[in-house]
């Protein structure tokens, strides 16, 4: 039975969504088409009625993740760095910040790709920046791009050491240190 239009773009939205979040937990590389097609509830061979190639489908899904992280960086308003430096966002990279959980993977992908992470990156920005408001706005861009480039980084190592405690720290006197608005 052929589904409509609508089921059709509910499914791949539904396709999107899992692939956002199991992309920030297993990374691109690792994550296979079979296993992302059977947590959607779906087979492989659904795949390319949705996408055109796994490129543009890992776009899709980044796009999808980076727009998620800024709704939620927008919603926690000046708040922002304290509540993205958490044990809960380092603990649940699956729900968290797509640049912090596989930054490094989405410099070796294609163009598109890399483009949709650079575009997230700059929307973040630009929502940090805002939140400089006193500053001039050339100063507040700069200020925001420390914070939102330490963030990341702080996220990245604090769940790459294996010492809880160190991890903590990490997230801890980040925290603490000026990132904020």
């Amino acid at each position: 039975m052929r589904k409509s239009r609508e089921e059709a773009a509910q499914t791949r939205k539904r396709i999107i969504a899992v692939a956002a979040g199991e992309f920030r937990k297993n990374g691109i590389v690792a994550t296979g088409l079979n296993d992302l097609m059977r947590a959607a509830g779906l087979t492989h061979g659904g795949f390319y009625k949705h996408f055109e190639s796994k490129d543009q489908f890992v776009a899709e899904a980044c796009a999808a993740a980076l727009e998620a992280l800024t709704e939620r960086v927008t919603a926690a308003g000046s708040g922002a760095a304290t509540s993205y430096l958490t044990t809960r966002h380092r603990d649940n990279p699956g729900d968290g910040c797509l640049l912090a959980a596989i930054g490094s993977e989405l410099g070796r992908c294609d163009e598109t790709t890399r483009a949709v992470a650079s575009d997230g990156l700059l929307k973040l920005d630009e929502i940090m920046a805002g939140q400089f408001g006193k500053s001039p706005p050339a100063a507040a861009r700069r200020r925001a791009l420390v914070a939102v480039s330490t963030t990341i980084g702080v996220l990245t190592l604090s769940r790459l050491v294996t010492a809880p405690e160190l991890s903590a720290e990490i997230l801890k006197e980040a925290e603490k240190s000026s990132i904020k608005a």
